[in-house]
């Protein structure tokens, strides 16, 4: 494993030579250097395409990404800070963040439950202690 690949999680590790950057001058603070220096950073990463996610993981994650992706490739625009070299990490942790994301396993299903008997009677038990208490409040019957 090199420097430049990016481990999404354990069994999930995409190597550099599968990563696209594209480098261009970003808007905004920069002082004198703004207009010379090309610190905005777009990683591209061809999510449908790729042999380095496990299939099952590459569908749940095309399929939730789907809006984001363009021909199955997702692309991570970077140009918050004003050196390349902290736009390329940030752009790293954005993309491993969103395939964690999307590979993430689905939550359990949600099996509906009844209250028990015993909980339905305690409660409208309560509510007729509750009406009494309230009945007592008005005014006294001559």
């Amino acid at each position: 494993m090199s420097d430049d690949d990016l481990v999404v999680r354990r069994n999930v590790v995409l190597p550099g030579r599968e990563l696209r950057w594209r480098f261009s001058r970003a808007s905004g603070p920069g002082g004198q250097g703004v207009n010379t220096t090309d610190s905005r950073v777009e990683l591209s990463f061809d999510v449908a395409g790729s042999p380095s996610i496990p299939e099952p993981l590459r569908a749940r994650a095309v399929a939730r990404l789907g809006n984001r992706l363009v021909d199955g490739v997702l692309t991570i625009a970077a140009s918050e800070h004003r050196s390349q070299l902290r736009n390329r990490d940030a752009a790293r942790e954005r993309l491993v963040n969103a395939l964690r994301e999307a590979t993430k396993a689905d939550p359990p299903v949600r099996r509906p439950t009844k209250p028990s008997a015993g909980a339905r009677r305690r409660r409208m038990d309560a509510k007729t202690r509750r009406g009494a208490i309230k009945k007592l409040r008005g005014r006294p019957e001559d």
